[in-house]
């Protein structure tokens, strides 16, 4: 019988999978540009999180997060990978920015979930968590952000910046159980984690 074990070094196999996904992340960011038709009552859907998950759960929490920190620094560094196109160092002010850092986060507890159980309902499990995260700490980000440094609305609240949340919740909780039988079905194939 066949066993992969594990090792922390990196081979190439393991720079092309994070290439993979840090290059899913940045078309899932600007998806209804090419396919405008997936704009629902007028809220995009984006597929960053998506893939996030999704890299946790195939590459596993170490890789999973490097795919989406290279992600992030592109950005960063000046690409225009996130969201409409933006991109550059002062993409830290923008509001929404927290949810890129959840990103990595996602990522990494995904996977971390999957490495230790392998059944299909801790794939689903470690999605719904993963989105969670990214919801909850992103919304608080986002929060911040409007109070401290951004233009936010009059009387804008804590619970005003959840009720913008409401909107892309119900097709990112279907994408997130999606993104745990794929990510099952694909880790089946491909053998990425170790074997235990």
């Amino acid at each position: 019988m066949n066993t992969i074990t594990s090792t922390n070094s990196f081979k190439t196999i393991d720079l092309v999978y994070c290439g993979l996904f840090s290059t899913l992340m940045m078309i899932g960011a600007n998806i209804t540009s090419f396919v405008p038709f997936l704009v629902i009552g007028g809220v995009p859907i984006t597929l960053q999180t998506f893939f996030a998950i999704l890299a946790g759960l195939v590459l596993g929490s170490r890789k999973g997060a490097i795919a989406c920190t290279v992600y992030m620094l592109i950005g960063l560094a000046g690409a225009p990978v996130f969201s409409k196109f933006t991109g550059g160092f002062s993409a830290i002010l923008f509001p929404t920015f927290g949810f890129i850092i959840t990103f990595i986060l996602c990522a990494y507890v995904a996977g971390r979930i999957v490495e230790h159980y392998k059944t299909k309902t801790s794939y689903i499990f470690a999605a719904l968590i993963a989105l969670v995260i990214n919801y909850v700490l992103g919304t608080t980000w986002m929060y911040v952000a409007y109070k401290f440094w951004a233009d936010a609305p009059e009387g804008f609240s804590y619970g005003m910046a959840w009720l913008w949340m409401l909107p892309p919740m119900p097709k990112d909780i279907i994408l997130a159980i999606f993104a745990g039988i794929f990510g099952y079905r694909i880790q089946k194939i491909l053998k990425i984690l170790p074997i235990k």
